[in-house]
C-alpha cells in the first residue's frame, strides 16, 4: 500500500500507528498492494474552509473524504493489468476536532484518530451513513476493522 501522510497542523498525532491501521483496513477491504491513498492532517481553519467550499456546511468537521471515483461499498476497485495503481483519493482530518471528540466519547486520541481514519477510508470505498441501514452497516464495518487492527473502543 502506498499511503502518503501530510501533517500540516500542530496537534501531536501517532502517524506510525495510523499508517499501520490504514494498511490493515485497505488489506481487509481487498485492495491491491499498490493501491494509493493520501491523508492530510489540517488545522481547524483549513478544515472549516474545505467543509464550506466542498460540502456547503459552515464550521469545522473531523474528517472529509474525497474519492477519486464513486465506488460501491464492499466492492473494492480493480485496476487494469499493467496499468497504474488504483488511487482511492484524499482524506482530510482535523486532529484538534478529533481530540475534542475523544474527550466527549471517553476515548483517547489514538483510538479516536483510528476511528476517524477508518471512517474516512470507508467513505472513499463507497460506504455512507445517509440512512439508518447504511449508518449501521458502516458502523459495523468500522468496529470489525478496528478489532482486526487490535483497537478496542469503549
Amino acid at each position: 500500500m502506498s499511503i502518503f501522510f501530510a501533517d500540516e497542523q500542530s496537534v501531536p498525532v501517532p502517524l506510525e500507528s495510523l499508517q499501520r491501521l490504514a494498511e490493515v483496513v485497505m488489506s481487509a477491504e481487498g485492495l491491491a498492494a499498490d493501491t494509493e491513498l493520501s491523508v492530510i492532517l489540517v488545522d481547524v481553519d483549513e478544515i472549516s474552509q474545505y467543509n464550506q467550499r466542498f460540502m456547503g456546511r459552515s464550521g469545522p468537521t473531523d474528517v472529509l473524504a474525497f474519492p477519486v471515483e464513486e465506488l460501491e461499498a464492499g466492492k473494492p476497485p480493480v485496476g487494469f493489468a499493467n496499468g497504474p495503481p488504483v488511487t482511492l483519493g484524499d482524506i482530510f482530518v482535523c486532529p484538534q476536532i478529533v481530540a475534542e471528540q475523544a474527550v466527549e466519547a471517553g476515548t483517547n486520541m489514538e483510538q479516536e484518530m483510528a476511528l476517524i481514519l477508518t471512517h474516512g477510508l470507508l467513505h472513499l470505498l463507497g460506504y455512507d451513513h445517509d440512512s439508518d441501514p447504511e449508518a449501521e452497516r458502516m458502523a459495523d464495518r468500522e468496529r470489525a476493522l478496528l478489532a482486526a487492527a487490535g483497537i478496542q473502543l469503549p
